[in-house]
């Protein structure tokens, strides 16, 4: 049994299909095929059913890839020791990122990081919540930076800023007449909204205590807090928008903002990772950058109040 046949067998299990298992391994199939069959019969057990389509693993061929995870996690973790040791700062680290996040804190910290680390190499997803802790936990992501708590056995939130939530509003809309808001003030049809699968949406409706909002005569959700805004600049209404989203705005555009009265909502952002996270020093490093890249009181929890999904 080698680590490299561990490794043939979790791709298989990740692509149900030998071709593309062995296409993301670097090898050809029939050599793919050779090594998963040669540890069968080391093992003298079936660990994929081949006559089904997708290729899916037995019962005891599932057990069997869960703890080969383990082993191949364990056996990367002696590369990132020898490098910590060694002061070695390069690799690939592997990151998933909410679309309500990146566009407004990539550009914050990337730059400065790869400057000061050249011999690290980032990947970044965007993509929701949900897809981030999957592939985190089939060791296809480093770690995700999202909005927390999600209290997801299995995994670790490390806080790293909070970001209040701010009335973002149309010309001329009479809510701009006041300096700041209630929450009982978005119990209007005017609000609009991100599409389900987006936690922001689900953060909007947990402070407005709303289970649903209509309109008489459009009904529109974005997938995008760029789309929302431009649509409550073009149209009429409301929308929410997080601190960071709002401080590249035209001035004109903020003077439509409005803050919320008394004990203002916030939402925290972390980096997420897996218990058996690896690439510890990797991990410390751009943390440390992130925070920097963020206004100092925004790393305070004292900045407001965090919403907690329901």
């Amino acid at each position: 049994m080698t680590i490299q046949q561990l490794e043939y067998i979790i791709a298989v299990d990740k692509f149900r299909h030998f071709g593309q298992a062995a296409e993301s391994c670097f090898v050809t199939q029939p050599t793919l095929s050779a090594q998963v069959s040669k540890l069968e019969k080391e093992l003298e057990v079936i660990l994929f059913d081949r006559s089904k389509m997708p290729v899916i693993p037995t019962e005891i061929g599932a057990q069997i890839i869960d703890q080969a995870k383990k082993v191949v996690s364990e056996s990367k973790g002696i590369f990132e020791l020898v490098a910590q040791l060694k002061g070695d700062v390069s690799g690939v680290i592997k990151i998933g990122i909410i679309p309500t996040l990146a566009p407004y804190l990539l550009h914050r910290f990337i730059k400065s990081f790869l400057e000061k680390y050249p011999n690290v190499k980032l990947q970044v997803e965007e993509t929701v919540t949900e897809e981030i802790l999957r592939k985190l936990k089939n060791d296809e992501l480093d770690l995700g930076i999202v909005v927390t708590p999600l209290n997801e056995n299995g995994i670790l939130e490390k806080p790293i800023f909070y970001e209040k939530f701010f009335a973002y509003m149309s010309k001329n809309h009479p809510l701009l007449k006041k300096e700041k808001i209630k929450v009982n003030d978005l119990n209007t049809e005017d609000l609009w909204m991100l599409q389900q699968g987006h936690c922001f949406r689900d953060q909007v409706l947990n402070i407005c205590n709303q289970s649903k909002f209509e309109r008489m005569n459009f009904h529109y959700e974005s997938g995008s807090l760029e789309g929302l805004r431009n649509m409550v600049n073009e149209y009429t209404g409301i929308t929410l928008l997080p601190e960071l989203a709002t401080m590249d705005l035209r001035d004109e555009e903020k003077s439509r903002l409005r803050r919320f009265d008394g004990v203002e909502p916030i939402r925290e952002v972390s980096i997420v990772l897996t218990r058996s996270f690896l690439k510890k020093k990797l991990v410390e490093l751009l943390f440390k950058e992130i925070s920097e890249s963020i206004p100092h009181e925004m790393t305070s929890r004292a900045h407001g109040k965090v919403v907690r999904f329901k």
